[in-house]
């Protein structure tokens, strides 16, 4: 009879998250029944199974294992890496990911959208660490990943809200963390967090939101500026608010010097960039070969390109290829 057999929980929805808030997990939660599943409880208390993450691939490899081959990736957002893999179970991504393998090891690089499970393993010395089992992809423009980003900070943002009116309940009990206005689906997530990461400050986590909303608005902003034609009329009435924009203005906008800068860097990685990239300590020579001698504002030009524009990639720690 159906009643005694056992049942299957409702599948579970993918949540949106950034790589640190994934990564920095090590809190594992449900899974005794045959048919019930598997979380990782952040420390901002999503309960993730199942999870939709994007970003630039800067890794993908393919291995063969005893039970058949498996591939394993990694993809960049502005707080990190997300690893993934694919197993020898699930063959019908297997055509698929050979092809991605091709491409990334020719040196395409591309922006990925991927749905999987929440996974972990305990490295030899005890450590926790976090993966996602690929279950579906898809290969993104810049406009989608944009929209990842502000959708995933809004979602994080409303964690760490959350996470804040917690903290202020008396005990991490249910009906304490209700009556402190944490919201119904976070209320168990949290209450197991905060009793195994303790009492922390999510303001890393924060930054991590404004980078990607810098990220997000960055695209925006480029095709603004590409579109738009300078005006020098205005109105007299629009004399102090004409003040104001550009005071406002200068602190997103580049300054000429800055502008340079990137496309002299740019330039750089893309002419002299190898199969493998070109490393960090070359890219500082040809630009000091150019007169450029800031080393912390042309690293911090180098992340930008990498992290903000996704105009370059970091293949391996300290080299870099342009997309």
């Amino acid at each position: 009879m159906m009643g005694n057999q056992p049942q299957r929980n409702r599948r579970q929805t993918a949540l949106r998250l950034f790589a640190r808030e994934f990564y920095e997990s090590s809190l594992p939660d449900g899974g005794q029944g045959e048919f019930d599943p598997r979380f990782i409880v952040t420390k901002l208390g999503a309960r993730v199974n199942r999870m939709y993450v994007a970003g630039v691939i800067e890794r993908l490899e393919r291995r063969d294992t005893e039970r058949g081959p498996m591939f394993s990736g990694a993809v960049r957002d502005p707080t990190g890496l997300h690893l993934w893999s694919v197993g020898s179970f699930r063959p019908e991504l297997h055509i698929e990911m050979e092809e991605l393998v091709a491409r990334f090891e020719s040196g395409d690089r591309f922006l990925m959208a991927c749905i999987g499970k929440s996974n972990h393993y305990t490295t030899e010395d005890g450590g926790f660490r976090c993966r996602m089992q690929m279950e579906d992809y898809a290969i993104i423009d810049r406009d989608v990943y944009a929209n990842w980003l502000v959708e995933t900070a809004d979602h994080t943002m409303r964690r760490i809200d959350a996470l804040g009116k917690a903290q202020s309940a008396e005990t991490t009990d249910a009906n304490a963390l209700r009556d402190a206005g944490v919201p119904a689906d976070l209320i168990d997530g949290l209450g197991l967090a905060m009793n195994h990461y303790g009492d922390w400050d999510a303001e890393g986590y924060k930054v991590g939101v404004l980078q990607a909303l810098s990220a997000a608005e960055g695209r925006v902003v480029s095709f603004e500026e590409i579109e738009a034609e300078p005006d020098s009329a205005t109105s007299p009435q629009e004399d102090s608010e004409t003040e104001e924009t550009e005071e406002t203005s200068a602190e997103p906008t580049p300054s000429p010097n800055n502008l340079d800068m990137e496309a002299v860097i740019l330039e750089i990685i893309a002419e002299n960039a190898g199969p493998e990239g070109i490393d960090y300590d070359s890219i500082m020579k040809l630009c000091a070969a150019r007169g450029l001698n800031d080393e912390d504002s042309i690293e911090d030009v180098i992340y930008a390109l990498r992290d903000d524009k996704c105009e370059i990639m970091e293949p391996r720690y300290g080299w870099f290829l342009p997309m």
